[in-house]
Formats: C-alpha cells, structure tokens, sequence
C-alpha cells in the first residue's frame, strides 16, 4: 500500500513502525475475510492464507517492490540510481523494514484469528482432546 513514509524514523524504529502499520492491516484483513469467508463455508486455513497475502502485499507492497527493483532491475546510470533511491524514504534500512512488515502481518492475521475467529477457544480445545 503506497503511503507517505516521510513521518516514519529511521532505522530499527521506522522498522518498528511499519511493522506496527502491517500487524494493524493484517487485523483488519482477517476480519473482513472472516466476515466474507463465514458465509461461504471457507476454512480456517484458507482464510488466514488469503488473509496473510492480503496483509503482505497492502503492509509491505511498495518496500517489497523497491527491495526487488534495487536488487533485479539494471541501473544503466549513477544518476537513474540516485533518482531511484531519493524517492525512497530510508533505503539503508528497507530490508529491516520488509522483515518487520512481514511478520507485522503475520502477527496480526493470527491476533485477527484470535479475535474473530474465536482461535484461542479452538486451540485450546484441540490441545485438551489429544
């Protein structure tokens, strides 16, 4: 999800932040596809998959797309790479920040299993049956 990075820090807590930004999406996520997912009879298993994805590309797009573009894309020019990088807010630190989205999301499809999907209940079950 594009959005204006300008207000985040630098380093482990621009990480952080993003990463803050992410779990709060994957939340959201899951709850919209437990809604939709319900009434269509999908497992639990599908809904955090898709959930998980969803949170992945709107958390961590625009890092992960500038991740793959510096690593894949030939820079012909130090000047297309110096424009390529100006653009990006704190390219030192954008792999911590990717890292920090993924498991940002991670974490909060499985809080958005918790919450909605009654997880805890079920899990607990499970461990006291076996």
């Amino acid at each position: 999800m594009p959005y204006d990075r300008s207000w985040t820090g630098f380093g482990i807590v621009g990480a952080l932040e993003t990463g803050a930004i992410a779990l709060v999406v994957g939340i959201v996520v899951f709850g919209l596809l437990h809604a939709f997912g319900k009434g269509n009879g999908w497992s639990d298993g599908k809904r955090l998959a898709i959930a998980y994805v969803f949170a992945v590309v709107l958390g961590a797009g625009q890092d992960l797309w500038d991740l793959f573009y510096f690593n894949m894309a030939p820079l012909q020019s130090l000047t297309l790479l110096k424009l390529k990088l100006a653009a990006v807010h704190d390219p030192d630190a954008i792999g911590l920040r990717v890292f920090f989205e993924f498991v940002g999301a991670l974490v909060g499809v499985c809080i958005g299993w918790l919450v909605f999907a009654g997880g805890l209940k079920k899990l607990s079950a499970s461990m006291r049956s076996s």
